[in-house]
């Protein structure tokens, strides 16, 4: 399909999302049935789901983008989905409004590109747009990579920690981004955030606290999927330490606020208090 042909699948405003990159590729709000059908195959695909209860349902999709949610992909210049994120209004215990952001994928082929960074932005404009000034979401604590998009990248704060979150091992902790923070993140050049202090990068101490400073420092595997191929014990007591480590650290009143890679085969958060 030509690049114009996007305003024809649903694609609001003729050019959703702005303007397409230098690839042509171009971030927008779905509605469009035949976009959201290519969405939740992407989304089946790249995380491996063959079971249909791990898929995404296109109308329930559909249903999101009309009622508050943000619905929004990355689309080709022939108008296909190479990248897809969704989400929808949720409040908490205390009547604290959010929006909360369910998941984000992008296409192998697609990676390093920056888009996971564009999809959480505009998912960001549409919460902004229905009034909520905040955006939640989970994740696996284990993968660094992942946390340090989040915190470092993104410059959201983990907050929460839930044990089993979906199931047996499958802890997650819960970040917020205020979405009216305009302060510019600099993650990579210039930062500074200090170095971890006493930090071993040995195996045998990732998931163990180190505390300096009035912070604490909690190191783990930088790559914790090639660790679980290369040895699953050694992974396994990763995540055990991590179970046992990260709820204590939340009941201080910390929150993680940075994941840094340390060598290369070690990453580090850095947790502070809150308040």
């Amino acid at each position: 399909m030509p690049a114009d042909g996007a305003a024809e699948r649903g694609v609001p405003g003729g050019v959703p999302g702005g303007v397409p990159d230098d690839d042509g590729l171009l971030v927008t709000g779905m509605s469009d049935p035949v976009l959201l059908q290519e969405a939740a195959q992407l989304y089946r695909e790249v995380f491996g789901y063959t079971d249909p209860a791990h898929g995404v349902n296109p109308r329930l999709l559909s249903a999101l983008a009309a009622n508050g949610g943000s619905v929004v992909g990355v689309l080709t210049p022939d108008g296909h989905v190479v990248a897809f994120a969704y989400g929808f209004p949720g409040v908490d215990r205390d009547g604290t409004a959010y929006h909360y952001s369910q998941a984000a994928v992008v296409h192998g082929s697609a990676q390093g590109r920056g888009l996971g960074r564009r999809l959480k932005r505009e998912q960001a404009r549409i919460a902004l747009e229905h009034g909520a000034r905040h955006m939640r979401w989970a994740y696996d604590p284990a993968i660094a990579r992942n946390a340090h998009f989040n915190l470092d990248v993104l410059g959201a704060r983990a907050r929460w920690f839930h044990p089993d979150f979906y199931g047996p091992e499958s802890d997650r902790l819960v970040v917020e981004w205020d979405l009216t923070d305009t302060t510019p993140t600099t993650a990579g050049v210039g930062h500074t955030d200090p170095p971890p202090p006493a930090v071993s990068a040995e195996g045998r101490h990732w998931g163990v606290p180190v505390r300096a400073d009035g912070s604490v420092y909690l190191p783990l595997p930088a790559r914790i999927g090639e660790l679980a191929a290369a040895d699953p014990a050694a992974a396994a007591t990763v995540r055990a330490r991590l179970h046992q480590a990260l709820p204590a650290l939340i009941d201080e009143g910390r929150a993680a606020v940075s994941c840094r890679r340390l060598d290369v085969a070690t990453s580090v958060y850095r947790f502070e208090r809150e308040g």
